[in-house]
């Protein structure tokens, strides 16, 4: 049973937005790993459960944060993922660690990022535990939630997206690098903005350079054919 839904004011759960246009699918490679998943780069759902990882992509660079507001996308996380992204001790965290830390301290002030909660029984419900794949709490609560709520699930985990994906459907199944080329397909972010957010990526120590200059170029492709 859900204990708490998530805080996203204004927003309706059942019927998160899609960007309207027509059809760019494609099979790109996400996350070295070789594991396949369509995504059409025209379309994002705005209205995401999140998990640890992604959470810090979507952070780390302040341009991709604001273009994803100025797109009205929204986020929620579990209590097993703000567990492990602000008090799971670490054994050495680095600078860029302890800013990313403060970002989410203060977009989860702002509202931008909500709270979602649910019991370790709606994890059996969905069959989550009995697939589990040796993913963290985190993860399972993500994938079991975004499920239960019909929501998009957000992740740059090949495992967890595989999971996700035997249990939801695959458009529900999201990740940064898609964020990033709808931002710019939709033209949140210009041509200008990709040097910028890799770099402020890199700076946090983030390593998905490769999988932004993809989904760049296939954002170019879909909007050179919306156009034509």
């Amino acid at each position: 049973m859900l204990t708490q839904g998530v805080l996203f004011p204004g927003v309706v759960l059942q019927s998160a937005c899609y960007w309207k246009m027509g059809s760019c699918l494609q099979l790109p490679s996400y996350m070295a790993g070789a594991w396949h998943m369509e995504i059409d780069i025209s379309k994002f759902m705005q209205t995401n459960v999140i998990d640890t990882c992604a959470i810090w992509h979507v952070l780390s660079s302040w341009r991709l944060v604001s273009a994803t507001k100025g797109a009205r996308c929204q986020f929620a996380a579990t209590a097993f993922v703000y567990y492990e992204a602000l008090h799971k001790p670490r054994k050495t965290p680095k600078k860029a660690d302890l800013e990313l830390q403060d970002r989410l301290r203060a977009e989860r002030t702002s509202g931008w990022f909500g709270d979602c909660s649910l019991d370790i029984s709606d994890l059996q419900d969905v069959g989550i535990l009995d697939k589990r794949m040796r993913l963290g709490k985190g993860e399972l609560a993500s994938i079991a939630f975004a499920k239960k709520a019909g929501l998009a699930f957000m992740t740059d985990d090949q495992k967890a997206r595989k999971l996700g994906a035997s249990v939801m459907p695959r458009d529900r199944i999201q990740t940064t690098p898609h964020l990033f080329g709808w931002l710019i397909f939709s033209g949140e972010l210009a041509d200008s903005d990709k040097e910028p957010v890799i770099a402020q990526h890199e700076e946090c120590g983030g390593q998905l350079r490769p999988y932004f200059e993809e989904t760049y170029r296939e954002a170019l492709r879909c909007r050179l054919m919306a156009r034509s």
